[in-house]
């Protein structure tokens, strides 16, 4: 297998090295771009070639998988019997069951045990809010459209596909191939001209009638809607619930007395109008989040229990193991920032926690690794960024990222409100710091903005030195900067504002905190845990089953009278009672099929354990019954009245399976077959 993947992984990384060497030479914007498309392609074909070489019974037959999953009604596409529409889903009972519970969980892990602050904010958002985050301008994708049916193709996915289908021809040339995968290699650095430019060159067709394609234009992600009646007022359902909590942070910093750090997290619903949406819940239009913002001194980011998990091992894929072609390699996390692989203990707590998460909620520890976003793939104002992804038959996804985001959101926020979102942190003693301003020559603004200058002398007012910093670049290579401001676009040049520097006592000094963020896809974290917990019974293939935690499992336990003899019927009404009475979800199965046909029903949908009555329960004091396990299918003989809370224990995690097989006799068959 190495032998295959060194020659490639020797090509990642002669090009990571054309990329730090193109860096240090300072080299332009246009060849660096190219150098690094390329860094990425290369990285592609290794992972392809590693995930192809694995062996084949690690992967999922994602067919008859999927075919569980819609035939017990876990998830469906939404409005079916109009048609459906693609990217939308309907939960089932059984689908709904493992959501609210994957969510309980999450609740528990972070919101109870770290003391997070949850809130829950509106959906909809007013545009000047997404404006100021950046999303109104950047939150989009290239679109195609059928000339004659109006369908909609995302123009890069489409154009990718397009010129895969004719390198596949045995009449493509070989310089032909060449020159169009470097077309692919460079795809995500087009402009919208040169996209047109490229559909019309390859003469590329739409794919489902062959008709002439629309050029491509720019489609925002948003969905955009009005608030209120007048239509004034343009809005958007959220793509993120991340802006809930920057809005919220002063009334959050207040409600935790002022100090810092705290945590904000936030569940719900956002939205993302998906050109062309597919791979089930990996892909879609309205998905929910579960997200944190911890808010943290900028210089004090050092966690006071990373201690507790340094000793965990991970599998990191480091930006440096990315760029040199080396594969992902398991590391201990104290290491891992104690070499400054992760930037702090704050981001590798957090990153210890959702690793603890998810291997909780059931994905496999084998099939789960952390990958560092490289520099170009960060945005500027990000410290560090690491993604959580999940194996599965689609490859590795992204499942969870967690971003150190520094001061931006925050000062964004301030700059367009006015609004000062920082907080007071008092000091032991006077402190001299240096500080860093907008030095505004009010007369050259006024001359050029008039009643606009207020505006202008407003904003510079409220910006931080972050943003100081940045602009002063832009004025010392260009002469001048934008930016905007109550709908408003201003230039401004270096006669108009200068920096200023100097020195000042403090006696509490103003922080604007840093915020460490872990965003959680709930949908493509429940497709993980179906691929990583779908079994096939050995000797049977026919009967599958999911393997869930008992934790997450949509039903803890089933109750199954062994016939529909009505002598059972008293005892599975106690049971039932008793497993509501200790917050057990069960299913009552008396159908008519035999016994071994409802255990590979309930195993089906992964109820994690069955109760089931038989004569022994009729005819013998004390009144017991048999408990089984769906992984092992063991079973144990227990009281009657001891199984609800030994359910309740097995399902909250208090009790280990082997502690009950430890405890009780094992079952191996009934000793009586009708009442005596």
């Amino acid at each position: 297998m190495e032998e295959v993947l060194a020659p490639l992984r020797e090509s990642v990384r002669e090009q990571g090295d054309l990329v730090y060497q193109l860096k240090g030479q300072g080299a332009s914007e246009l060849e660096l771009s190219k150098a690094v498309s390329e860094l990425k392609a290369r990285k592609k074909i290794l992972e392809a070639k590693e995930l192809a070489l694995q062996p084949k019974d690690d992967t999922v037959d994602r067919v008859k998988m999927e075919d569980t999953l819609k035939r017990r009604f876990f998830y469906d596409q939404a409005f079916a019997i109009y048609g459906g529409v693609s990217g939308l889903y309907d939960f089932g009972p059984v689908g709904c069951a493992l959501k609210n519970n994957i969510l309980q969980v999450w609740r528990q892990h972070f919101i109870q045990e770290e003391q997070i602050l949850e809130i829950d904010c509106t959906m909809l958002t007013p545009e000047p809010v997404l404006k100021t985050s950046g999303h109104v301008d950047k939150f989009a994708d290239y679109m195609v459209k059928d000339a004659k049916t109006g369908e909609c193709y995302r123009a890069d996915h489409l154009l990718k596909a397009h010129l895969k289908n004719l390198m596949s021809d045995e009449k493509c040339s070989a310089e032909k191939v060449t020159e169009m995968e470097d077309v692919i290699t460079q795809m995500d650095n087009y402009t919208q001209q040169e996209l047109a430019d490229l559909f019309v060159k390859y003469n590329v067709k739409s794919p489902s009638t062959g008709n002439d394609l629309t050029p491509p234009i720019s489609f925002n992600l948003m969905f955009q809607t009005c608030i209120g009646p007048g239509g004034n007022m343009p809005g958007y359902l959220r793509p993120e619930t991340a802006q809930g909590m920057f809005l919220n942070f002063k009334r959050l910093l207040e409600f935790n007395q002022g100090k810092l750090p705290f945590a904000a997290a936030q569940i719900g619903n956002s939205f993302r109008n998906e050109i062309s949406p597919r791979s089930g819940l990996i892909r879609v239009r309205e998905f929910t989040m579960a997200e944190i913002e911890h808010f943290v001194d900028p210089n004090e980011k050092v966690h006071p229990k990373f201690n507790n998990v340094a000793d965990l091992e991970i599998i990191l894929f480091s930006s440096r193991a990315q760029t040199s072609g080396q594969s992902a390699q398991i590391m201990r996390l104290g290491d891992a920032v104690e070499q400054g692989v992760i930037n702090n203990s704050v981001l590798g707590y957090f990153i210890a926690r959702i690793y603890l998460y998810l291997i909780k909620v059931g994905l496999s520890k084998d099939k789960v690794r952390f990958r560092q976003h490289m520099e170009n793939e960060m945005a500027h104002y990000a410290c560090d960024c690491w993604d959580a992804e999940s194996k599965t038959s689609y490859g590795w996804i992204e499942i969870v990222g967690c971003a150190d985001r520094s001061c931006y959101d925050l000062s964004c926020h301030s700059r367009a409100t006015k609004v000062p979102l920082v907080a007071e942190k008092p000091l032991k003693e006077p402190k001299v710091v240096n500080i860093v301003q907008f030095e505004p020559n009010k007369g050259a603004i006024g001359t050029a903005y008039k009643k606009d200058a207020k505006l202008v002398l407003e904003y510079l007012a409220v910006c931080d030195e972050c943003y100081i910093s940045d602009q002063e670049k832009l004025l010392n290579e260009n002469g001048e900067f934008s930016f905007q401001t109550e709908g408003k676009t201003f230039r401004l040049t270096k006669d108009m504002v200068s920096v200023k520097r100097f020195q000042k006592t403090l006696h509490v000094e103003e922080i604007v905190p840093n915020v460490i963020e872990p965003s959680f896809g709930i949908g493509r974290i429940m497709y993980s845990i179906f691929e990583h917990s779908f079994q096939t019974r050995q000797g049977d293939e026919q009967r599958t089953y999911f393997s869930f935690p008992a934790t997450v499992a949509p039903f803890k336990c089933s109750v199954l009278p062994l016939s529909q003899n009505q002598e059972f019927k008293p005892f599975v009404h106690q049971l039932s009672e008793a497993m509501t009475k200790n917050g057990v979800s069960h299913k009552v199965d008396d159908s008519s099929g035999s016994i071994g046909r409802r255990y590979a029903r309930s195993d089906e949908i992964g109820v994690a354990f069955g109760i089931t009555i038989d004569f022994d329960t009729v005819n013998k004091t004390p009144h017991t019954a048999t408990l089984r396990d769906r992984d092992s299918m063991r079973q144990i003989r227990a009281e009657v009245t001891e199984l609800p809370g030994m359910v309740r224990d097995l399902a909250n995690g208090s009790l280990k399976w082997a502690e009950v097989e430890s405890k009780y006799p094992i079952f191996e068959g009934q000793e009586t077959n009708k009442k005596e």
